[in-house]
């Protein structure tokens, strides 16, 4: 009898195990379900932060972001009598599409040309155009009683200035300012007459021509036939006749002279 209750307890126990076993495991796979594991937690998108515009972190391969400004385009021009600046930056890193022009006053207020495109170009800070965009006011001149008359406000712009570009990142470069040239005008044009330049020696000559000393005698002898010479000699040909005519008859008259006398003595 013992015997009997013994095998019933152990086949009670059994089946209470096998209605309990199916609820635990159940129970296991909600725990598991709600707690995530760090892998998962680890594969999240998380935003990357930003300093100065650049995005800041390392990518996928663990090499860290870069963050630069590159500037490509740096050129001083004249267009149509206007000074100006051509350029082009580059921002690495930054997905802003704007740059901030800067032109540094060392000794006052600059003057900033805002929310431009990367790659452009921009007045030079002073110079004036009209509405055809020609030049009409040059930074560095005024115009006094008409006359232009160097210094004004803007003398810090040359010969050099410097300029700061901003995408953050950003960078500050000199420039100068573009020369003039004659088929370009980044100066005013001069509005009083230039002076007339002395007439050389040389030219004055030629309106008045004198002999040339390595001339030879017979070219001179073209323009003037007789030598001053010859023409004196020439005005006093008839008393040397007259006196030469005197001396041949004397001559003959002695002659006969001496023949007679001879003559007489003979006879």
């Amino acid at each position: 009898m013992a015997r009997i209750a013994k095998v019933g307890l152990a086949a009670l126990a059994a089946l209470a195990l096998m209605l309990l076993a199916p609820g635990q495991a159940m129970a296991s796979g909600a725990v598991r379900a709600a707690d995530p594991t760090p892998s998962q937690s680890a594969a999240a998108p998380t935003p990357s932060p930003t300093v100065y515009g650049c995005l800041v972190g390392e990518d996928e391969y663990g090499t860290k972001l870069p963050c630069e400004l590159r500037v490509e385009v740096l050129t001083p021009i004249c267009d149509n009598e206007v000074p100006k600046l051509r350029y082009k930056v580059v921002a690495v890193g930054s997905p802003n599409t704007k740059v901030k022009i800067t032109w540094v006053n060392p000794s006052g207020p600059d003057v900033v040309q805002a929310d431009l495109p990367l790659e452009g170009t921009v007045l030079w800070p002073g110079a004036v155009q009209d509405a055809s965009g020609r030049g009409i006011d040059w930074p560095g001149w005024r115009l006094e009683n008409g006359v232009w008359v160097e210094g004004d406000e803007f003398d810090w712009v040359r010969p050099s200035v410097s300029v700061l570009f901003q995408v953050n990142p950003e960078m500050t470069v000199s420039v100068a300012y573009p020369p003039s040239s004659p088929q370009c005008l980044t100066n005013p044009p001069s509005s009083t007459p230039s002076p007339t330049p002395t007439t050389p020696d040389t030219e004055v000559l030629v309106d008045n021509p004198t002999p040339n000393p390595s001339t030879p005698d017979t070219e001179v002898l073209v323009d003037n036939p007789l030598p001053p010479e010859v023409a004196a000699t020439g005005s006093n040909v008839a008393p040397l006749l007259i006196g030469a005519g005197i001396l041949v008859g004397g001559g003959l008259l002695v002659v006969l002279l001496v023949n007679r006398q001879r003559r007489s003595t003979q006879g």
